[in-house]
């Protein structure tokens, strides 16, 4: 073999070296922050009622355990439509106004949270975020909240791509909610109404004031007149009686 033959050959081996060292240092940079926070589902199918989701957190710390996951779920998947599966011994489901949280004692270091969930239904979309916020028994908080495709995105939110809805297949109504507890109504007072006046009795009671106070006047000018007439007949009588003395 020729030297300029022998030293292409090991020229190309040290550039095929260099091409493999490369793509494993980017797979080993890139597969922990992709595989951090995943979500997977038994039929992820647009509008596909009664879902199984079942994530997975890996623990980074290497001194404390999860003691809670956040979730904050994408349009279209209610708080309510949400039940859960299966969750660490200890750990409880309490949904919240955006989304949910799963949580009790704390994991021993280094294992992850790892539960399921329930889903009524699926939303009609292509893919699904659920923004996750872990939180470790030391108080640190792990945020894997940003959107795919985001430029710089280090902590990428699980993802869930989901297949086209089946034919004839439509949303389902919404969740009944709680009725709201009626305003109780004060009950009736057993005292006896206190009565008031009319204007019908009002205007009768005047009435009668008024036909009595004239009625008392008229009684009055009678006896005033039969006075002056009385007075006025003396005078003639005794007016008279003196003339025929005087004759």
């Amino acid at each position: 073999m020729s030297t300029t033959s022998h030293t292409l050959g090991r020229a190309t081996r040290r550039t095929g070296l260099a091409a493999a060292l490369a793509v494993t240092a980017v797979l080993a940079l890139a597969g922990p922050a992709a595989a951090h926070a995943e979500v997977e589902a038994d039929n992820p199918q647009a509008l596909a009622e009664n879902v199984t989701l079942a994530f997975v957190t890996e623990a980074e710390s290497a001194e404390a355990g999860f003691t809670e996951v956040r979730v904050v779920l994408p349009e279209g998947i209610a708080p309510g439509d949400v039940t859960l599966v299966e969750a660490p011994r200890g750990w409880k489901f309490t949904a919240t106004d955006d989304g949910y949280t799963v949580g009790g004692p704390k994991l021993p270091v280094g294992t992850d949270g790892e539960y399921k969930v329930k889903v009524r239904q699926l939303p009609d979309a292509k893919q699904l975020v659920f923004k996750t916020v872990e939180t470790y028994s030391d108080g640190e908080v792990s945020r894997w909240i940003e959107l795919p495709g985001a430029e710089g995105s280090d902590q990428p939110a699980p993802v869930l791509d989901l297949k086209p809805a089946a034919p004839g297949a439509k949303p389902l109504t919404p969740s009944p909610t709680a009725s709201e507890t009626p305003t109780p109504t004060a009950p009736p007072s057993s005292a006896a109404p206190t009565p008031t006046a009319t204007p019908s009795t009002t205007a009768a009671a005047k009435d009668s004031d008024e036909d009595e106070g004239g009625s008392t006047g008229l009684v009055v000018g009678a006896v005033v007149v039969a006075l002056i007439a009385a007075g006025g007949g003396a005078w003639w009588l005794l007016k008279r009686r003196g003339t025929a003395s005087a004759g």
